[in-house]
């Protein structure tokens, strides 16, 4: 479990693609981690297999790959890491489990007053579950959603403020439109939708 609360930013040493899945190795600067750890890699619940120094190397199956953007790292990209919760953590964010819900699009970045307004367009199957200063996390960042639009496409637009240290200390600085984005929308939108099931069918 984790909290959307960025450590720092790694960068990726190498990545292999093997019979559609992936092994990269990655400098993360965590001087104590331990094998068989679960870290967020751009908000990707990840194992830690092999550890040398402050580099871990890190598996993601073919399944994974289908559902994030963890197929698009090469040598020298930085990825958002942070480590799992411990029960004494202060929960800055919010929950985040570190499982992918599906891959959101960057649409804009502007600078507004020392910060930075982003949209973002979410895939239809997601939208149910976002609201208006509700949570999200994207990139494994915990979030605000300042606003939403449906789209004509069925898409959701979702509005972000980014503050300056969220934007300097994560990859968004590094995205461009049209990037894409691992979304993980609120765990606890999920578990209400599935206990109101049985009372809608009646």
């Amino acid at each position: 479990m984790f909290s959307g609360i960025i450590d720092r930013l790694g960068h990726v040493k190498s990545a292999r693609h093997e019979s559609g899945s992936l092994t990269c190795r990655i400098a993360t600067g965590y001087g104590d981690l331990t094998l068989g750890e679960s870290v967020a890699v751009n908000g990707v619940c990840l194992t830690v297999a092999t550890l040398n120094k402050n580099e871990a190397e890190f598996f993601a199956s073919g399944e994974t790959l289908s559902r994030t953007n963890l197929g698009n790292l090469r040598e020298s990209v930085k990825v958002n890491l942070e480590r799992a919760v411990s029960l004494n953590t202060r929960l800055s964010g919010h929950l985040v489990q570190g499982h992918v819900d599906g891959i959101a699009t960057l649409t804009s970045a502007e600078e507004q007053a020392g910060a930075w307004k982003l949209a973002v367009d979410l895939p239809q199957a997601l939208s149910r579950y976002c609201v208006e200063k509700g949570s999200i996390a994207l990139n494994g960042i915990s979030l605000t959603i300042n606003s939403t639009e449906e789209r004509p496409d069925g898409a959701l637009r979702i509005g972000l403020m980014i503050i300056p240290h969220t934007w300097e200390h994560t990859n968004l600085h590094a995205l461009t439109p049209g990037d894409p984005l691992n979304a993980e929308v609120d765990v606890m939108a999920k578990y209400v939708e599935r206990l109101c099931q049985p009372y809608q069918q009646h």
